[in-house]
């Protein structure tokens, strides 16, 4: 490790000097949790916390330390602290999914960033002939649009077709998306072919839904598929992550969406496989080849304090009672509470089951919105945000033939869904402020097709 920890000149100088951290002092209160939190917008009901995340402030002040220690003197970090520190959070990260080796465990800015990865190796494959001309990539339909776009650009251009396996949603059980899972890899078996990749979604997006991972991954080494990534931005900090247990190649999931880390950082787990290894960073710097971990350690000059203050993370986690899966269970539990009331108040339905649901939930919105198309869920969302200061992204549900759809308490077809986020900063007059926002909104009879525009 020492010979590790000196690559591009780390040395074990005695002159090594940790950053200042700030003093943490026994468990979290509310108002401690406030004052964390004093930094974000007031007025604000920020229900989105899937999409960006948060950061609280004893870990901003942990990374201005960081920043503060490069700006000082940026030999002195590139060559004295900076792979100790990303060593240091790698740790706790691989201690945390319960992996063999933190060598298993790179740091990379986001979940985009490892798809990336994956699917130029793939590429790769295509290109050097190693795979067949139409072999394919089997995923859910809703998986993210950034790994969609990576397939395009490194995977269908060079003979790799895809196979897109629609999730069922609203959903009430996993033996509904297994079976449909199922479909999806006999149609990438079809004529021949081989299912090079599968790429299964720990927690889904939008809609949201927490899939059963486990089980679709022991589905693909029943079946054969070659390699399996799971996408799971939303996991660290929402569901328990084993990656052991989980069984998959290849699993990345954001530190800066659930798990208090400032932006960008995530971790990408590899498994191990000998001394072979084809995976790599797609920025090449000097440390190409001397695997992903070192790889993603080096990609030139840039803002690494993100991904060095995870060790801090831990330290503010270990304050709330319960810890992190403390934090796990309230967020749930306030997520699925806050979804049921608003639920109940509009008449209409939760997007799955409770055990189906994170701090992230998906409700129906009343028919009577009138939302038709992916343009009313956008004119919706920002007419929410201009005028009732509520931030929560809407989903248009675009049912196809022969779907039957789910109906409210008007007997109107559900068309589309909020997602509400629940993070432990979130109080119940957040939720409220949507209740009474769109009940106000349909008192009024007002629709996607006549809001004003904001």
């Amino acid at each position: 490790m020492e010979s590790d920890e000196r690559r591009n000149g780390d040395s074990m100088s005695h002159n090594h000097r940790a950053p200042k951290k700030p003093r943490l002092v026994g468990l979290l209160s509310e108002s401690d949790i406030d004052s964390e939190f004093a930094h974000h917008q007031t007025g604000v009901a920020r229900i989105n916390n899937g999409s960006f995340g948060c950061c609280p402030g004893s870990v901003l002040e942990a990374q201005r330390e960081w920043q503060l220690r490069y700006l000082r003197q940026p030999d002195d970090f590139y060559f004295n602290g900076r792979r100790r520190g990303l060593l240091a959070s790698r740790t706790v990260i691989s201690e945390l999914i319960n992996a063999d080796d933190v060598d298993e465990v790179s740091l990379v800015d986001n979940a985009t960033t490892a798809a990336a990865i994956v699917l130029q190796k793939v590429g790769r494959c295509f290109s050097e002939g190693k795979y067949k001309k139409e072999d394919t990539v089997v995923m859910f339909h809703c998986a993210f649009q950034s790994v969609k776009k990576s397939i395009q650009a490194y995977v269908s251009r060079v003979g790799g077709s895809t196979v897109e396996v629609r999730l069922p949603f609203p959903v009430n059980s996993n033996e509904e998306i297994i079976s449909k899972f199922r479909e999806g890899l006999e149609k990438g078996r079809a004529n021949g072919r081989t299912v090079r990749l599968a790429i299964i979604d720990h927690i889904t997006s939008m809609p949201c839904v927490l899939m059963p991972v486990r089980e679709l991954v022991k589905i693909c080494r029943e079946e054969g598929v070659e390699q399996v990534f799971v996408d799971a931005a939303h996991a660290i900090g929402s569901v328990k992550v084993d990656v052991k247990e989980i069984g998959a190649d290849y699993y990345v999931s954001n530190l800066h969406k659930w798990f208090f880390c400032p932006p960008s950082i995530a971790f990408f787990y590899c498994k191990k496989r000998g001394s072979e290894s084809d995976v790599h960073h797609p920025v090449v710097s000097h440390e190409f080849g001397n695997g992903l971990p070192i790889e993603s350690a080096w990609i030139g000059t840039r803002d690494y304090s993100s991904q060095l203050v995870v060790p801090s993370v831990m330290e503010f986690v270990n304050r709330f009672e319960g810890g992190i899966e403390g934090i796990m269970i309230r967020n749930h539990d306030e997520a699925v509470r806050m979804g049921l009331m608003l639920a109940d108040a509009w008449g209409t339905n939760l997007g799955s089951p409770p055990e189906m649901c994170v701090g992230m939930v998906m409700i129906g919105l009343p028919s009577k919105l009138c939302v038709e198309s992916d343009e009313d869920a956008t004119k919706l969302r920002s007419y929410l945000r201009v005028r009732y200061a509520v931030e929560v992204p809407v989903y248009f549900l675009g049912l196809r033939d022969g779907e039957e759809g789910v109906k409210d308490k008007d007997s109107g077809l559900i068309t589309a869904y909020v997602r509400i986020s629940h993070q432990i900063y979130n109080k119940t007059e957040d939720y409220e402020r949507l209740r009474d926002a769109i009940t106000e909104l349909v008192k009024d009879q007002m629709t996607c097709q006549n809001l004003p525009s904001v």
